[in-house]
């Protein structure tokens, strides 16, 4: 039997369902809004520590030695930004569009940078140990004489970026894309993970990589080594290196 308002005035059932449906809807849309203008209020907010710029436009600007410890940048167009000098510890960038921007100098250890569009960005000098660049696309990034310790690169596109003088002590490549990727002069203790990465043409010339992992004849013999280079036991140098006319 369907309830409504009887002839009294007087609520029956079905009224109040409808009024309890009624009065939810109104909550949950007044809910939805204060979260939109949280979110927009936040977009056009100044840089801070634990900022939320989640999915915003921060595209092209000015934001050298900003404080965004912690911030939350997800999904964020933050293309040709400039936060060179910036702290960045435990920030939050994964999936951002970071392309032509520059880090350099700034401080980003334990960042999340996994799955970033990072083409030609400046990391030069940067702090990043403990940094998560998990199948982020950085191809001709710019890494010289970044601190990269305990950072993670698997399944990172990395074709031509340049490691130059980078400390990359338990950095992980596992199945990174390094193709034409440079690493004159970097600087290392231990193993490094190379297991499964690409390394066609990738400048090795003067590692001692006796303790790294996870490489196999396959990768040396398609990448650049020199008579300096270190390589595993059971690893040989190819009889003439692919690079060694140049």
């Amino acid at each position: 039997m369907s309830w409504g308002l009887g002839i009294d005035g007087s609520r029956t059932r079905s009224g109040i369902v409808s009024l309890r449906l009624a009065g939810a809807a109104v909550a949950l849309a007044a809910s939805l809004a204060a979260t939109s203008l949280a979110s927009a209020a936040d977009c056009k907010s100044m840089p801070a520590p634990s900022i939320d710029w989640r999915e915003c436009n921060k595209s092209s600007l000015l934001l050298s030695e900003s404080q965004l410890d912690g911030a939350v940048a997800a999904d964020a167009d933050l293309n040709g930004t400039d936060l060179r000098n910036s702290s960045l510890v435990g920030a939050n960038f994964e999936k951002a569009s970071l392309i032509r921007s520059s880090l350099a100098g700034s401080k980003a250890d334990k960042a999340n940078f996994a799955r970033i569009e990072g083409y030609r960005t400046i990391f030069s000098d940067i702090s990043a140990t403990g940094a998560i660049f998990t199948s982020a696309e950085l191809q001709r990034a710019d890494f010289s004489n970044a601190n990269l310790t305990g950072a993670d690169f698997q399944k990172a596109e990395l074709g031509r970026a340049n490691f130059a003088g980078a400390t990359i002590t338990g950095t992980h490549f596992a199945m990174a894309n390094l193709a034409r990727a440079k690493f004159k002069g970097v600087k290392f203790e231990g193993p490094i993970d190379f297991n499964g990465a690409f390394l066609f043409l990738t400048r090795i010339e003067g590692l001692d990589l006796s303790q790294a992992t996870g490489l196999q004849q396959w990768q040396i013999d398609q990448s650049c080594g020199d008579t300096s280079t270190k390589l595993p036991s059971g690893l040989n140098a190819p009889a003439g290196w692919p690079c060694g006319h140049e």
